[in-house]
């Protein structure tokens, strides 16, 4: 299987997160540890399914970041990779000031 090529860079970003299934509501405390522009990797010992759709929070120090999201990929009982498909111009703000002080930070993961 062909591993999807990123559009943007990822960092190492560490921060927590909550991935709310969309249908069920169901509700899953996580981490974030790779974050770019267009999705982030989310550790989890049991992610939800590939192609699920999901509502992800990310929050780091005072600011937060929200967008309607699609797990991309799943690796059992380590995580998933999700792609957002939906975000507003406020948490697009959040989200590239992030990126702007990973970037500086010189935390670009390869791969």
């Amino acid at each position: 299987m062909k591993r999807e090529q990123r559009r943007t860079p990822r960092y190492t970003f560490i921060a927590s997160a909550e991935l709310i299934e969309q249908k069920t509501d169901v509700r899953i405390a996580t981490r974030v540890s790779e974050l770019s522009l267009h999705g982030c990797y989310l550790d989890m010992m049991n992610p939800f399914p590939q192609d699920t759709q999901v509502l992800v929070k990310i929050f780091a120090g005072e600011e937060f970041f929200h967008a309607k999201a699609k797990i991309i990929y799943v690796q059992p009982n380590l995580g998933c990779g999700v792609s957002f498909v939906e975000v507003e111009p406020q948490p697009l703000a959040v989200i590239g000031r992030w990126l702007a002080l990973a970037q500086k930070d010189g935390h670009q993961r390869s791969g």
